[in-house]
């Protein structure tokens, strides 16, 4: 069969084409490392591996969301561990308080540190996160959420709202609580609270309240034991208009008096007209810096020489403020082991997202990752193939019948 010189020419120039642009293909995989370069290189691995980077860079987001939920939450466990320190603290100058010997001005140095607790509590209440949000603020992050009066009381500017996090693909995690549930809220569990008003004019003390009978229908409510006359006693509820639980009876100082599942005893000699309230905690008030200054105010009025009624009025301000102080205490401790909780599972769930980036990028390596050694072969052999087909050409570009004349 007989070949023209034109058609030679074509298939020669048709097969180098060839061979230069395969040897093209494997030097571009191997500068972009990638045996993909285009969509149509591999439709489907194409679109695994996009998926996959989509995947990849998901988690590595939610990576990020979890490093700044465990700052603002180490954040808010290093000031709880704080407040937890000084709640104790107070609780101890309490008992020191009502110590019988102590005199006036013994009972003002204690109220001067106990100023000096509540300086320190607003602080950590107003603990901000360093770039100016403060943790406890709820929404209102922006300003400080307790702001101290003109008459020295400090009140809760914030919101109750809660900043979440998503730190996973099903799972929003809240970076903070704010402050009205960590200084102004009682836990259900905390009971009753006893206390008697500035009004009582008696030496009346009373004790603990303790729970006797969990099923007493009027068990939950608050109440008010009265002295119509110095050596009668009755109680009521604490309601609009009050309902009569124990009737006008006999009083016997430290007999313990029974009523709506509760047990207290009260000592001393109440005077008539005298009353004192026992109510559930939420009832009682639940900010720790109001009842705070309110034993302040109890120690430093003037007790020495005063009567039996002043002591009285001490040691119920007293036993009052350390009741709810320990509530308070109890609640910030619920609250940290919320916040352990929480820090726990970011751990839990950072160990499972370094897994998951680890098998992602494992699986990306898989569908678009060369193989340097395949590609450096065959590299090689389309080189050596582009170099025959050159010199084939060279070669038989040379034949002609005037070699044989």
């Amino acid at each position: 069969m007989r070949i023209s010189t034109q058609s030679f020419y074509e298939q020669s120039q048709t097969a180098i084409g060839a061979q230069q642009s395969s040897l093209l293909r494997v030097q571009q995989q191997m500068g972009a490392m990638t045996k993909i370069l285009a969509p149509s290189d591999d439709p489907l691995g194409a679109t695994r591996a996009l998926a996959v980077s989509q995947s990849i860079a998901l988690n590595s987001q939610y990576a990020t969301s979890r490093g700044q939920a465990t700052q603002t939450l180490s954040l808010e466990e290093n000031s709880l561990q704080s407040v937890t320190t000084i709640l104790q603290n107070i609780k101890g100058l309490l008992v020191q308080a009502g110590n019988g010997t102590m005199a006036d001005a013994d009972r003002a140095s204690i109220a001067t540190t106990l100023q000096s607790s509540i300086d320190q509590l607003q602080g950590l209440a107003n603990t901000d996160d360093g770039n100016g949000q403060f943790l406890f603020a709820g929404f209102k992050s922006a300003s400080a959420p307790f702001v101290r009066q003109a008459d020295g009381s400090i009140l809760y500017a914030g919101d109750q709202g809660q900043r979440l996090m998503q730190v996973d693909v099903s799972r929003q995690m809240a970076g903070t609580d704010d402050g009205r549930s960590i200084f102004q809220t009682v836990q259900g569990g905390a009971g009753y609270v006893s206390a008697s008003p500035v009004g009582n004019t008696g030496s009346g003390v009373f004790g603990p309240a303790s729970v006797v009978d969990l099923a007493d229908p009027d068990y939950g409510k608050d109440f008010v034991i009265s002295f119509p006359t110095a050596t009668t006693y009755q109680v009521d509820t604490a309601t609009a208009p009050p309902v009569a639980v124990v009737p006008a009876t006999a009083f016997t100082a430290g007999s313990p008096l029974q009523f709506g599942g509760l047990q207290i005893s009260i000592t001393g000699a109440p005077a008539a007209g005298d009353s004192f309230s026992v109510v559930t905690a939420k009832n009682a008030g639940t900010d720790m810096f109001a009842a705070i200054g309110d034993v302040i105010a109890a120690l430093r009025a003037p007790v020495d020489n005063a009567g039996p009624a002043a002591q009285a009025k001490l040691l119920n301000a007293l036993s009052t403020g350390n009741r709810k102080i320990t509530n308070a205490h109890d609640n910030v401790l619920t609250v940290r082991a919320s916040v352990g909780t929480r820090l726990q599972e970011l751990d839990a769930l950072e160990t499972t997202g370094d897994s998951r980036a680890l098998y992602d990028k494992s699986y990306l390596s898989d569908l678009q990752d060369l193989d340097y050694a395949s590609a450096i072969s065959e590299f090689y052999q389309r080189q050596t193939a582009l170099q025959a087909s050159q010199q084939t050409f060279v070669r038989i570009q040379q034949i002609s019948l005037f070699n044989y004349l």
